[in-house]
């Protein structure tokens, strides 16, 4: 296997170089950060802008690898978790929120000493993670179909929203007390108004399932999903719930993200590849490169103020786990 790799990449970089435009990239890998040791599947990321420190829920080795950011390398563990899934770095607080899904507990360590500050059960499969800064909640999904709000500084829920299923990514509006769910089993997205936590309606995904990763462009009222079965990128219209348009990713995708600066978003993928889309309008999107990554590099983390996007890279065979480091090209 090894020996096909060169000549895997070679091909990757040329359909790169194909559809953008050679020595044009979008995204240019800067840095590789090993996390050795680390074993099985990696799922969500978060950051410290301010302390370029970036957290990795590790859920196969049951920790979330710190990585200092400034310093390239890895710096701490924390240990003894149990399926680390979703993370969230609270920045007012110091605070580092995990949902954990075998034992279905929300627990909260100080991001100096790591120590634990809080552990909240909540049920089976505590899974993703946001954090609302307005209205200082921490909100998790978990179970067979929910989502909990939790206050960010007492640590106790103070709100639930029921949910036809398993709740996987999904976004907050920053405008409007509304979130966005994908809910893969029920086949739909769900709105829910924040304010009252219920939910106010849901848009079926048709033909498009396994709808797993999120992101939403507020300024143009879609959100952007990624389906699994077919390999998608869907785009929703979230005033009228309708399905606008459609495009072809690679396969077993797990992260979205949008950058409003250069217009494109960025689909990570199990299948070895970060793929890129310039966006025209608010319906009208253009395939213009496939980066390689790694196979199973599924979850990633764009952030806009550092214009990096991070790839997590898990422990295959001869393949070490690692976080790639890709810097953002202004778009031409």
């Amino acid at each position: 296997m090894k020996r096909f790799g060169v000549p895997i990449l070679l091909f990757g970089v040329f359909l790169c170089c194909l559809t953008y435009g050679q020595g044009n990239a979008p995204l240019k890998l800067v840095q590789t950060i090993p996390i050795p040791g680390v074993e099985g599947r990696i799922d969500h990321l978060s950051v410290d802008i301010k302390g370029q420190k970036l957290f990795v829920a590790a859920l196969g080795n049951n920790t979330v690898e710190v990585v200092d950011l400034a310093q390239g390398k890895r710096t701490h563990s924390i240990t003894g978790l149990q399926e680390p899934q979703g993370i969230v770095y609270v920045p007012e607080l110091a605070q580092i929120v995990v949902a954990n899904g075998k034992d279905g507990t929300v627990r909260t360590f100080d991001e100096k000493s790591f120590a634990t500050i809080s552990s909240l059960k909540l049920g089976d499969d505590a899974d993703n993670v946001r954090y609302d800064s307005g209205m200082g909640k921490i909100i998790v999904g978990y179970g067979g179909g929910a989502l909990a709000f939790i206050d960010q500084k007492t640590k106790k829920i103070i709100g639930t929203t029921k949910l036809s299923g398993h709740p996987e990514s999904f976004q907050l509006e920053k405008s409007r007390a509304r979130i966005y769910v994908n809910v893969p089993d029920a086949g739909h997205i769900a709105a829910i108004d924040s304010r009252n936590q219920t939910v106010i309606g849901t848009w079926p995904v048709g033909q498009f399932r396994s709808n797993f990763p999120m992101a939403l462009d507020e300024a143009h009222h879609r959100v952007l999903v990624g389906t699994r079965s077919p390999a998608r990128l869907v785009v929703f219209d979230t005033e009228s719930g309708k399905q606008m348009t459609a495009l072809n990713i690679s396969g077993d995708t797990d992260d979205v993200f949008l950058d409003q600066e250069n217009k494109r978003i960025y689909v990570s993928a199990g299948d070895g590849y970060v793929d890129v889309f310039s966006q025209t309008d608010a319906d009208h999107y253009q395939s213009i490169a496939k980066i390689p990554t790694a196979p199973g590099a599924r979850t990633s983390l764009y952030v806009t103020e550092l214009h990096r996007l991070f790839v997590a890279v898990p422990h295959r065979g001869a393949q070490e786990p690692a976080i790639r480091v890709y810097e953002t090209t202004k778009a031409p």
